[in-house]
């Protein structure tokens, strides 16, 4: 398996490089040249098997230059009961026959990213022990992302990670859970300026070729290959858990602000898996349920702070791999969109054969507002006695406006409750409870820097820290 770049303007490199490298030489996000398709006898065949199993059936058709013993090694280090609560590693909840939550919030920082980021931490130290490499790591968060890749990279040989969060503009938790990380080789930098600018950051230093080069910079964020290939595996986990033969389908609520959780499940449906829809669940900010409803795809100027802020994201960087299969995987084309983006803050395909062929990839759409989640989270507790945090909460309202009788639903969990107590406060009179060991976290010591949205700034504090 090779990787080109949605822009077209890189060669082909196999999994391991584009694994260190993230955002493409030209720009462009790193695809695979061909979705591995499972035949029927492959579906049988998988269906029974165990998280790990599944797992390295699924990646190792991307994982091409990875011998498969190391493969399972490192699968079978990463997805224990020890590091998420239970042999399921992703436990399916039914609330009602037909309606279910998927439980991606087990791993150590409490939020669904643990399952992908855990694995990379391991790849990452597999591949840069190999190639005798040092890796320092340059990530943008609203939130889960971050801690979830500082806990699967700390104390790791050869990595530094630098993290960009937008400061006051996460819950008190996820900035505890970060900032209080003394591990020398995590470096957390609050910037003041709201998610995008943090995202815009790091496409900046990952654009300026020379110096990604000379200080080795690769990323985590859902534009990493490697994370959204890993988040698939538990699409394949829940339709087998959910269903009897492989001739039924599932529909899935996925709570998204840059489409990664998303283009996991379409990355599963292009190989084969029977998933009917993929419901697209939005908050405010509400760029991706646009584009779903109307064909325009218009990032906002400016980010609103909502009560459920890992999905408080304007420009869904993933989204290029989507358009990219879309229009048909030219790269000419999306390169056009790309620049009418650049050029126009916007593009619109309404009026082309490409939008019309959204159904064909079972993508739908729907958005949440605050009294929304507030409701949801209510009425989920009071019919259901399940405390859901309130991303989960958009996906299933988003969810059930689309649900279908004799369909399976299943809604993604983001993150445990714990993490929003001021938002399950409002919507239940009452705080989430905390897994043992997080009682007091808000009180640990921090450590972070603080940096206006500054490219220039941002590339002197990473070289001060690197050394020579």
């Amino acid at each position: 398996m090779k990787y080109t770049s949605t822009r077209g303007g890189m060669a082909a490199k196999p999994f391991t490089e584009i694994l260190l490298g993230g955002l493409a030489d030209d720009g462009g996000l790193a695809v695979p040249d061909h979705y591995p398709k499972l035949s029927p006898a492959d579906l049988a065949r998988m269906r029974g098997m165990n998280y790990r199993e599944l797992a390295f059936e699924v990646i190792s058709r991307f994982a091409t230059d990875i011998p498969a013993d190391d493969l399972k090694a490192i699968i079978a280090r990463t997805y224990t009961a020890q590091a998420f609560g239970s042999d399921e590693i992703t436990p399916v909840r039914t609330l009602e026959p037909g309606l279910h939550i998927l439980g991606l919030s087990n791993g150590p920082t409490l939020a669904f990213k643990d399952v992908a980021m855990q694995l990379l931490g391991n790849l990452f130290e597999y591949a840069l022990a190999r190639d005798h490499a040092e890796l320092n790591i340059l990530g943008g968060t609203s939130g889960d992302t971050g801690s979830a890749a500082e806990y699967a990279m700390r104390g790791k040989r050869g990595i530094r990670v630098f993290m960009l969060s937008p400061l006051g503009k996460m819950s008190p938790f996820q900035t505890a859970q970060m900032y209080s990380l003394q591990d020398p080789n995590i470096f957390n930098i609050a910037v003041t300026a709201p998610f995008d600018a943090c995202q815009d950051m790091v496409k900046a230093v990952s654009n300026d070729l020379t110096f990604k080069e000379k200080y080795q910079i690769g990323t985590v964020n859902s534009i990493n290959w490697a994370r959204v290939v890993a988040q698939a595996v538990y699409y394949f986990q829940t339709y087998f858990a959910l269903t009897k033969s492989n001739d039924e389908q599932v529909s899935f609520a996925v709570p998204s602000g840059n489409f990664g959780n998303v283009c996991a499940g379409h990355i599963a449906r292009q190989m084969g898996l029977p998933i009917r829809k993929m419901i697209v669940a939005t908050n405010e900010n509400d760029v991706l349920d646009e584009f779903f409803k109307t064909g325009v795809y218009r990032p906002r100027p400016e980010t609103m702070h909502t009560s459920s802020p890992s999905m408080d994201i304007t420009k869904a960087s993933n989204f290029e791999r989507f358009i990219y299969d879309l229009v048909g995987r030219d790269p000419k084309v999306l390169k056009g969109l790309w620049q009418q983006l650049e050029k126009d803050g916007s593009f619109d395909l309404s009026k082309t054969p490409y939008f019309a062929r959204v159904q064909e990839f079972g993508l739908a759409s729907g958005a949440s507002n605050h009294a929304n989640r507030i409701a949801t989270i209510r009425r989920v507790h009071q019919q259901y006695g399940v405390v859901i945090d309130p991303h989960t909460a958009d996906g299933m309202k988003a969810g059930l406006e689309h649900r279908e009788a004799g369909i399976p639903l299943v809604c993604l969990e983001t993150a445990l409750p714990a993490k929003f107590e001021e938002t399950i406060l409002e919507a239940l009179g009452q705080g989430p409870q905390r897994p043992a060991g997080y009682e007091n976290i808000e009180s640990l010591p921090q450590r972070f820097d603080t940096l206006p949205p500054d490219v220039a700034q941002l590339k002197a504090y990473i070289a001060a820290r690197i050394p020579a």
